[in-house]
């Protein structure tokens, strides 16, 4: 099914694909767009929707890390997560996803953690845009030092704060992150930050929601208001939001793009 449905998109001229976009933006816009180098960091319920966000709206050079695979609790918020790729390299079932949109893209597929030890082999500063939608606190605070305060100012960065325990998308919205309020991720950053006295040497721009709810169905879950240093806290999420943030990420793409 994956090589007739990649042979019947090469039917088509490339520029037939995006020819909405174009439309919108005009041919110039489509043409930065086009030539803009983006990697995102985390393709799970936020990563992996940007990610689909961009292809489906002309970026051709894409890189996605992440270093787990799909499993079932995936299904109900991930681009890529469904039952029959459970078990699969998450970045490599995106890939195979992306590129059935988009056959002649470059999708660069990393199963790798980003940490401090890692972080020069990503290369960074051979980007034009660095997306964050890291679950792991260490790992994305990491991420965002180094982002700030050691890349070209022509990289531009963007983050995602915390996503789950929400429902209304109407309350997303993006600010700079010291801006933030009502984020505990946010929060915990900020903390780690001030607790390291290792602050982000320039400004950047999230997204995030202030909504806050509870858990319902696990009354062992654990603390709300709270980060490990590995993964996010297990709390409930749902697609509409995680979608949302992933797309609201994609956009601030464009935009800096037209």
């Amino acid at each position: 099914m994956y090589l007739r449905a990649v042979k019947a998109t090469c039917m088509f001229e490339q520029n037939e694909i995006f020819d909405r976009t174009e439309r919108l933006v005009g041919a110039d816009a489509m043409n930065r767009i086009q030539a803009q180098r983006v990697i995102i960091f985390g393709i799970g319920g936020v990563g992996s929707w940007c990610a689909e966000g961009l292809i489906r709206s002309g970026i051709q050079h894409l890189t996605i890390v992440d270093s787990d695979c799909v499993c079932v609790s995936n299904i109900n918020r991930q681009a890529m997560a469904t039952t029959s790729t459970i078990g699969k390299v998450k970045v490599e079932a995106l890939k195979e996803k992306l590129l059935v949109i988009n056959p002649q893209a470059d999708i660069q597929a990393l199963q790798a953690i980003y940490s401090a030890e890692t972080r020069e082999s990503f290369h960074l500063e051979d980007y034009d845009f660095v997306i964050d939608a890291i679950d792991s606190l260490a790992h994305k605070a990491e991420l965002i030092l180094h982002a700030t305060s050691d890349l070209p100012s022509r990289v531009k960065f963007f983050s995602s704060m915390g996503a789950a325990l929400k429902m209304d998308p109407m309350q997303i919205r993006t600010d700079e992150f010291w801006n933030v309020k009502g984020c505990p991720l946010a929060r915990a950053l900020r903390q780690r930050f001030k607790r390291d006295h290792r602050f982000p040497k320039r400004k950047f721009r999230v997204v995030y929601s202030p909504e806050l709810l509870p858990n319902k169905g696990d009354v062992h879950a654990p603390s709300t208001d709270t980060w490990t240093a590995q993964k996010a806290q297990v709390n409930g999420s749902v697609v509409h939001i995680t979608a949302v943030f992933g797309f609201t990420l994609a956009s601030m793409v464009l935009q800096e793009c037209l």
